[in-house]
């Protein structure tokens, strides 16, 4: 395995685009690792967002959502991988954005989930719900053969 084998793809500086990093920054858990790299280069090992452990396939996809926004640079170092924030770049592109998202409300560890079951409730009694149901479709030379199409069924048209 050569060493070029293992570097990443990082996006230069001027081509970070604003869009790509915000939707980076909106996931909490993505945003906790960002604030963690705040203080310095992390091994990928222990970007672990504070207070959620998280699988190694989610803790690879959020890492590699960052570093394909650039806002996170992924470099190997013998057998381990290190990461950190892209403060220079970023602020280079578009100044005072990184301050601004990393100091906007609490630290999300700190924030309690949402309550979900009102709005699974709200979502329940609006009205029947549809769902496909097999037609009857007369084959060629009308066998009167069960077809494959579908049609939209709601609760109330049974019977």
């Amino acid at each position: 395995m050569s060493g070029s084998s293992r570097e990443l793809a990082h996006p230069d500086a001027a081509d970070l685009t604003l869009t790509d990093v915000l939707f980076a920054l909106s996931d909490p858990s993505r945003l906790a690792i960002v604030r963690s790299l705040v203080e310095g280069p992390i091994e990928v090992a222990a970007c672990q967002p504070v207070g959620a452990e998280i699988p190694k396939s989610t803790l690879s996809h959020h890492l590699k959502t960052l570093r394909e926004a650039g806002v996170v640079r992924n470099v190997p170092h013998g057998r381990r991988r290190y990461v950190s924030l892209r403060s220079d770049d970023l602020d280079g592109r578009f100044p005072g954005l990184l301050t601004a998202v990393l100091g906007a409300g609490p630290d999300p560890a700190a924030v309690p989930a949402p309550d979900v079951a009102p709005i699974l409730a709200a979502g329940a009694s609006r009205g029947p719900v549809q769902e496909e149901a097999p037609v009857a479709a007369t084959a060629p030379g009308g066998t009167g053969r069960t077809g494959s199409g579908t049609a939209r069924r709601t609760a109330g048209d049974r019977g």
